[in-house]
């Protein structure tokens, strides 16, 4: 296969380029999503908004707090809600938990007002990056290479859905950004042209 030494003028300037939409990173816990998130919000000159974060301060508590006080239903109920109105916010970069993206509310609101990316990571490398950690309330409930792989099963085909899909394997994160940063500009001109036809 050949490349153009000339530029595609389709695709942006990394340089000068802003999505016209949030960035939600989606992903089970361990692929990067703050981590690169906040990196790329670095490189875009974006404000970098943590879900997870959004709903502790919301809630006055840790998110294992409100696991152990109040369940994960209250949780998702909360979560659905602070996504739904940093969507709202101006154009940023925003990290969501490993469950987010299976309320289909909170997939519908993504939908509507954001350009969603699946950071695709394979089970060993999942594991290795969550051991030895103890915040995360899922993984506390037995083997976290079980669970992590039965979550893997019931959501990597809805994570499937995302606008655009980056594989993350053991590289540094700056690799990753890389990687997501080339995905992103090569998907907004496709999507737009996509938007104009359709009109």
């Amino acid at each position: 296969m050949s490349h153009s030494a000339e530029p595609d003028p389709s695709v942006p300037d990394a340089a000068s380029f802003k999505p016209s939409r949030t960035v939600v990173l989606v992903g089970l816990m361990g692929s990067g999503k703050s981590s690169v998130g906040r990196k790329l919000a670095h490189r875009l000159a974006l404000p970098f908004r943590d879900a997870d974060i959004e709903i502790e301060h919301a809630a006055g508590l840790s998110i294992p707090e409100i696991f152990a006080t109040h369940g994960e239903a209250y949780f998702r109920d909360g979560e659905r809600r602070v996504i739904a109105r940093l969507l709202d916010e101006p154009v940023h970069i925003l990290a969501t938990g490993g469950g987010a993206f299976m309320d289909a509310r909170t997939r519908a609101a993504i939908a509507a007002k954001g350009i969603s990316i699946w950071l695709r990571v394979e089970l060993d490398e999942l594991v290795r990056r969550t051991a030895r950690r103890n915040h995360r309330p899922l993984l506390n409930q037995g083997e976290p290479r079980q669970i992590l792989a039965g979550l893997m099963e019931v959501r990597y085909p809805v994570y499937a859905g995302a606008d655009i899909i980056v594989d993350g394997g053991a590289g540094d994160v700056d690799e990753m950004v890389d990687r997501v940063l080339a995905a992103l500009m090569a998907y907004t001109p496709a999507a737009n042209a996509a938007a104009v036809h359709n009109e």
